[in-house]
């Protein structure tokens, strides 16, 4: 069975397919069953299955954004909650379980395979990385990552060509990019750059405490210095007190406080403070289901990890997630694994040393780093104009795919 769990990204379908079509490979392997909204469909028995699937539909979800099978944050409550999905799996026989997602995700798939072990049940359980935060412990990058990373910076090459080609009182931009607690997606903006008058200009990340005056005269020189500002910030800043720099009072299911508005906060400060007319740009879901612009090595990688989960199920190797391991010279990543022990519930954060001096930048370091993973294009069939997607509705209505 394989479940995908947490927001979607670009290129989580492609996992999906990896594990399909390796499946595949191996005559005795049985059916392979995809559970619909994650755990929650495997508890639910909302099921489906995905070895009837004929290769053109496998080939459209390759293609697709979203989270094919659907996806959901369920986190696991109790022994209950445990001992019931190892009952359905005991039901439909299912002896081995891919799990794609982040963090929280690992930690599950963790949970599930020591007490599959510990009541003497047969079951691997391998985690497949999926995050667009690319925080994922023990591997080089995350699938996911590459394609925001290109979309970001595309946004921002863009729309920054717009705010220096109008004379406007709006010269100062804001863009507001996701990042619960790290800064690699804010980061990426930086690949936009070519001289030094191009945007971004200024870049704030969690991992640099956020101080409101150094804010405002980073804008103000910026400002006199180009007449214009262009300004990234993650959603997660926090201030020197570790407390976040904007959020809601609520909270997911795993506790995670419900962050947003970090950009109309600092256009207020920039207006307030300097009284000049500013402008913030939200990117929210855009920045995983941009599938019209992917990266080529991300779709590539997310299919590789998928086909070594595999295989690592077929050589009865259990409790493992895969990596991604880069070669040192020509830029490549081989295929790896490490214990889901190892990288549950932690956070890879954005190394202080690619970060300038005064914050509020990135060096060169992390271009060398995220250059190659934008690299490639993928051409997406269209119909009437725009992408021919494959869409959950299609899975879910299918009643050859529907086994309970």
């Amino acid at each position: 069975m394989v479940a995908q769990s947490g927001g979607p990204t670009a290129v989580i379908n492609n996992s999906v397919c990896g594990i399909l079509h390796q499946w595949h490979q191996y005559s005795a392997a049985g059916n392979l069953y995809g559970a619909l909204f994650g755990i929650s469909g495997i508890l639910k028995e909302n099921l489906a299955n995905l070895s009837v699937l004929n290769e053109k539909d496998v080939l459209r979800m390759r293609y697709s954004p979203g989270a094919a099978l659907g996806s959901s944050r369920y986190k696991i409550k109790d022994e209950g909650d445990i001992r019931k999905l190892l009952e359905q799996f005991k039901k439909i026989k299912i002896n081995h379980f891919f799990y794609i997602g982040g963090n929280d995700s690992m930690d599950s798939a963790n949970t599930i395979s020591q007490y599959a072990k510990s009541h003497g049940y047969d079951l691997t359980v391998n985690g497949v990385p999926k995050t667009i935060d690319n925080d994922l412990l023990h591997t080089d990058h995350c699938p996911g990552y590459g394609s925001a990373a290109k979309y970001i910076a595309t946004t921002v090459l863009e729309t920054g060509i717009d705010l220096k080609s109008i004379i406007s009182k709006n010269r100062v931009l804001v863009l507001e990019v996701m990042g619960r607690n790290t800064g690699w997606l804010a980061a990426a903006a930086a690949l936009a750059k070519k001289n030094d008058s191009d945007p971004p200009h200024l870049i704030y990340l969690p991992e640099v405490p956020f101080d409101k005056n150094s804010f405002i005269q980073d804008v103000d020189t910026v400002y006199k210095k180009f007449g214009i500002a262009y300004i990234v910030a993650s959603e997660g800043l926090v201030d020197r007190e570790g407390k976040y720099v904007c959020c809601e009072t609520s909270q997911d299911s795993f506790g995670h406080r419900q962050l947003g508005g970090v950009g109309n906060l600092l256009k207020n400060y920039v207006q307030d403070a300097l009284g000049i007319q500013a402008r913030c740009n939200v990117l929210g879901t855009t920045q995983r289901s941009a599938m019209h612009l992917v990266s080529k090595t991300d779709v590539d990688e997310a299919y590789r990890v998928g086909i070594e989960a595999v295989r690592l199920a077929h050589q009865d190797a259990s409790g493992l997630m895969t990596t991604l391991i880069r070669e040192k010279q020509d830029y490549y990543c081989a295929v790896g694994n490490v214990k889901l022990s190892e990288v549950a519930n932690g956070e890879k954060m954005f190394p202080l040393a690619w970060i300038n001096h005064d914050g509020n930048y990135i060096t060169n370091k992390y271009y060398e780093y995220a250059s190659p993973l934008i690299r490639g294009t993928l051409t997406v069939p269209t119909k009437n104009g725009l992408p021919d997607y494959c869409c959950l509705k299609e899975i879910q209505e299918n009643k050859q795919l529907r086994i309970l």
